[in-house]
């Protein structure tokens, strides 16, 4: 890859905007975790300038605490700047992306400080592994035919034993359109996700369910596709436009795009050019809930709050106001909600050791909370979590807040 010779203007500008004042870094988790500049929003966005205006060079060392952030943006809501850290961030992955594979191959070495990051000792090996694995997994996302086809292999490695595996759902054929039941209110569109449909068909069953309960017809587009979250976080903007134009043609003319991802909808939103809603905050306003019948369930549920939700759609609140339509369930929001699970997309995967750390301070939690569910908007954060509890042997079960709902207006299964 050839550097321009100018960097890019707004990026600059973006980076520009921060005054270094600190208020970002009690919000940061790895900042949190290792106590280094380098690892916290304001260290990072220096690196960035600096390889920006090409004081610094983009190499193993700068992509280290780069790839070490896990786009959580709480530094966004912290900051009384504005500086716009997710756009910055996937901004400067996308223009020294090209500097990545052989940064990796030179640089190998860990973090200087001590951290939980589990980067240590990484190889030419590891390195080329974990090209292979990126590169596989972004193609296989934007091909939800193969995501398909690989649900049979995926559920016979976890019965032989691959426990961190997620579990595969065994999905139906998606109807283009679910009927409005009762007096019809409207329609809306539903964002299958590529993740999602092939392991949580279930919640988006239970969307269904609902909204169709409620008077909405549900549109399902078949020429849907992924979001491109995962590609515009690993640096590859022009694959992430390409899924957003499919997606724009996709969903043209409707009115509301329902996601049941907060990661998914994050991106949909971020971008601002598909009508999308989170699946709680259209549920929150949505009409025709005196029509339905929901039983009550005398248990506690803890919520946990997705970053996405949280820092990028800014719609925490939503799924707590609607699991409070369901009578006498007692709701509680999991202590240190702040602070990202590790999930983050396929941060778990290159970033094991401080996705672990973070995701410890949610079992401990989860440890002494007596809740029997545990309800969050993302299905990243979902199957990392329930790993969590697996591996720990805490009986919780992880579901979406609309499975919680649906269950109770009736939902028994597949819609």
């Amino acid at each position: 890859m050839q550097l321009n010779d100018l960097p890019s203007p707004r990026l600059l500008e973006i980076s520009g905007r921060c005054v270094a004042c600190g208020l970002c870094l009690p919000h940061c988790p790895t900042y949190r975790k290792t106590q280094s500049e380098a690892d916290s929003p304001r260290g990072r966005i220096m690196l960035m300038r600096g390889v920006l205006e090409r004081r610094i060079p983009a190499n193993a060392r700068f992509f280290q605490h780069i790839d070490a952030c896990l786009t959580c943006r709480a530094c966004e809501r912290a900051c009384p700047n504005g500086v716009a850290y997710g756009a910055l961030v996937d901004g400067v992955r996308a223009e020294f992306a090209g500097l990545r594979g052989g940064a990796e191959r030179m640089g190998g070495g860990g973090l200087t400080h001590p951290s939980p990051s589990g980067r240590g000792g990484r190889g030419e090996g590891a390195a080329w592994g974990k090209r292979l694995r990126r590169s596989l997994l972004m193609r296989a996302l934007t091909r939800p035919a193969l995501l398909a086809r690989l649900a049979p292999l995926l559920r016979l490695a976890r019965r032989l034993g691959a426990r961190a595996l997620p579990e595969v759902s065994r999905t139906h054929p998606w109807k283009e359109v679910y009927s409005a039941q009762g007096v019809a209110r409207g329609g809306v569109a539903l964002f299958l996700g590529c993740v999602a449909r092939l392991t949580d068909a279930a919640t988006l069953d239970a969307a269904i369910h609902v909204l169709s309960q409620l008077g909405y017809t549900v549109r399902v587009p078949r020429t849907q596709t992924c979001c491109g979250a995962l590609h515009r976080h690993e640096g590859d903007a022009a694959t992430a436009r390409r899924l957003e134009t499919a997606n724009l043609a996709a969903f043209a003319g409707a009115d509301a795009v329902i996601s049941c991802v907060s990661g998914c909808g994050a991106q949909l939103a971020d971008r601002g050019r598909v009508p999308v809603q989170d699946i709680s905050a259209f549920l929150d306003t949505a009409s025709g809930w005196e029509n339905v019948t929901i039983a009550p369930l005398p248990q506690a549920v803890a919520v946990h709050d997705p970053c996405t939700l949280r820092n990028v759609q800014r719609a925490a609140a939503a799924p707590y106001r609607l699991l409070q339509r369901i009578p006498q369930l007692r709701i509680e929001a999991l202590p240190g909600n702040d602070q990202c699970c590790g999930a983050a997309g396929t941060y778990f995967l290159d970033q094991p050791g401080m996705a672990r750390a973070l995701r410890d301070d949610k079992m401990a939690a989860l440890r002494i909370c007596g809740a029997k569910y545990l309800a969050t908007s993302n299905v990243g954060c979902a199957m990392y979590l329930a790993d969590g509890l697996r591996a720990e042997g805490i009986e919780i079960e992880v579901l979406h807040p609309v499975v919680l709902l649906a269950r109770q207006m009736g939902y028994e299964g597949n819609a």
